[in-house]
């Protein structure tokens, strides 16, 4: 059984690209798991709140001296830390917005990437004093964006901004095998923006006929 959490960051309420990718992967993982479990996080239309500079204040207070205020102020984030934390697969469905994630996303990226919950910090370790808290998760980025050209070597390499950020933060979301799948040319709306989708479209069911026979790593 599978611990699904698809986090979908579109602002679209119809028409959504990435949450076309993200719903059809999950339906189709739920064809082969039936007793798997999903959570679906739709920051796209409920957008978490922004961290604030009394939210950083009540993270980095020891749980134990934290006031009331401060321990209301760290709810939400305590809830999608144990989604993140319970899940066994993170399926993430965004596009891109200004060659970046959108704000909601980021949103939820601050109030998941956190002091003592997904990460320690310790300067005894050197340069680099923050390690992951979690581990052996398998992560699924499904994108769409207006232009083309953002992977390794092509035109816009240098402008997309949202896989790589994705992928920097994503050992912080426990992620040990990452997978993603991209439409692009949407504000061409030519053939090849058509011959993009189906690619993608293909691209997600071979993923998922890769990910099924190994059923057993991504749960467990």
């Amino acid at each position: 059984m599978t611990k699904i959490l698809y986090v979908t960051a579109s602002a679209r309420q119809n028409g959504s690209l990435s949450r076309m990718l993200g719903d059809r992967f999950v339906t189709g993982w739920m064809r082969h798991d039936d007793l798997g479990e999903v959570v679906h996080r739709n920051v796209g239309m409920d957008p978490p709140a922004i961290i604030s500079g009394d939210w950083i204040a009540a993270a980095f207070t020891p749980k134990a001296t934290r006031t009331d205020s401060q321990q209301k102020l760290l709810e939400l984030s305590d809830r999608l830390i144990t989604e993140v934390r319970r899940a066994d697969l993170i399926v993430i469905a965004t596009p891109m917005y200004n060659y970046g994630m959108p704000g909601a996303l980021k949103a939820w990226v601050d109030q998941v990437v956190r002091v003592n919950e997904t990460f320690t910090f310790d300067l005894a370790r050197g340069d680099y004093p923050l390690e992951p808290v979690l581990s052996g998760k398998t992560l699924v980025l499904l994108t769409s964006s207006g232009e083309f050209g953002f992977g390794h070597g092509e035109a816009r390499e240098e402008m997309g901004h949202l896989i790589p950020h994705l992928k920097t933060v994503s050992k912080y979301l426990g992620a040990k095998w990452i997978h993603s799948v991209s439409i692009e040319y949407q504000e061409f709306g030519d053939a090849r923006h058509d011959q993009s989708i189906a690619t993608a479209k293909e691209q997600v069911d071979e993923l998922l006929r890769s990910l099924a026979s190994d059923k057993a790593r991504v749960s467990a």
